[in-house]
């Protein structure tokens, strides 16, 4: 048990921007790009890829989503025209503000509970 949370430890402070020059040049280079489109991080996640992403974006108010939705949209139309945002908007946007963790992890852990005290899910988990 030791090793393991030993290892845990580890594997958090390489992936921790704070602590690892790499993982900090990483960070950045998502960070810019997602700036040139208007894009968040959470926008990254696919509903039909994973239907606890699914749920979540389910029960988030609608204008989160639709603020969501609106966001892909202007980034496909941007990366069909071979074009980005321009830059006083790009510095503007943030891409690391969340709007869908905590309702993730509030699915995850409902969806985990349920599996404990063997419920049936709530969804069939099966990818389309």
């Amino acid at each position: 048990m030791a090793i393991a949370s030993a290892s845990s430890s580890l594997l958090k402070a390489l992936l921790d921007p704070k602590k690892n020059f790499l993982a900090a040049m990483h960070k950045s280079a998502v960070d810019h790009r997602l700036r040139k489109y208007g894009l968040r991080f959470d926008d990254l996640y696919d509903p039909l890829e994973d239907l606890d992403i699914k749920e979540a974006l389910d029960r988030l108010p609608r204008e989160i989503v639709d603020a969501r939705n609106q966001r892909l949209k202007r980034a496909i139309d941007l990366s069909m025209k071979h074009e980005y945002l321009p830059d006083d908007l790009q510095a503007m946007q943030t891409p690391f503000r969340s709007y869908m963790q905590e309702m993730l992890a509030l699915v995850k852990r409902e969806r985990e509970e349920r599996e404990a005290l063997g419920a049936l899910p709530l969804y069939q988990r099966s990818i389309p």
